[in-house]
């Protein structure tokens, strides 16, 4: 029996973006949380638009099976060598989804102050139809979805120790982002976890 089998497709068309709910318990919660806040290079991002140089209040840091370079917002990272946690919640990740990943894209949110504008992550490196599993911890957050032709969205909570899974063509016909707000004030992690096309 697959414990994981209530995955919901929050898309209504055009891709797959699968909700799997929590795989996490509270305390597992809680140890993985404190555990990357503590171990994480956490680093302030940096990102170049419209000619502009910007660093963004909240921190990220990118992990992966090799020192893989990864760029986006115009600006290019290298991967540091997997923590234990990681390893730890990357197993998990891929087992329930099925999909094997190769890095991981962590982003430190310290209240819901910060939040992510309209993006999809449909970076070269990444590939086509590229699979992104995303685990929260930390603070519970609204995530929005919203169709690049049709405006149409979609917003789901995700909860602290939660699955998402964004795989299909969800990155070509969607953008997502997380919207702020002044009612969050606690911090919360993000990972992603992504396959980088060598």
């Amino acid at each position: 029996m697959d414990l994981f089998s209530n995955d919901k497709n929050l898309l209504p068309y055009d891709g797959e973006a699968l909700y799997y709910g929590h795989i996490l318990n509270a305390e597992q919660c809680a140890m993985y949380y404190d555990a990357l806040l503590d171990t994480i290079a956490w680093q302030h991002d940096q990102a170049i638009i419209y000619g502009k140089h910007f660093t963004t209040k909240r921190k990220v840091a990118w992990y992966g099976n090799e020192q893989y370079s990864y760029t986006y917002s115009n600006t290019t990272k290298q991967a540091l060598i997997w923590t234990p946690e990681l390893l730890e919640l990357k197993q998990l990740v891929e087992d329930i989804s099925g999909t094997q990943f190769n890095s991981c894209l962590l982003n430190l949110y310290h209240s819901g102050d910060e939040g992510m504008a309209w993006h999809s992550d449909n970076e070269k490196a990444l590939g086509k139809n590229t699979v992104i599993a995303s685990v929260s911890l930390g603070a519970a957050r609204k995530f929005s979805f919203k169709h690049k032709q049709t405006a149409e969205k979609r917003d789901i909570l995700l909860d602290p120790g939660s699955l998402l899974v964004m795989r299909g063509t969800t990155q070509t016909h969607w953008l997502h982002r997380l919207p702020p707000t002044t009612k969050v004030k606690q911090p919360r992690i993000n990972l992603t976890f992504r396959t980088i096309i060598l």
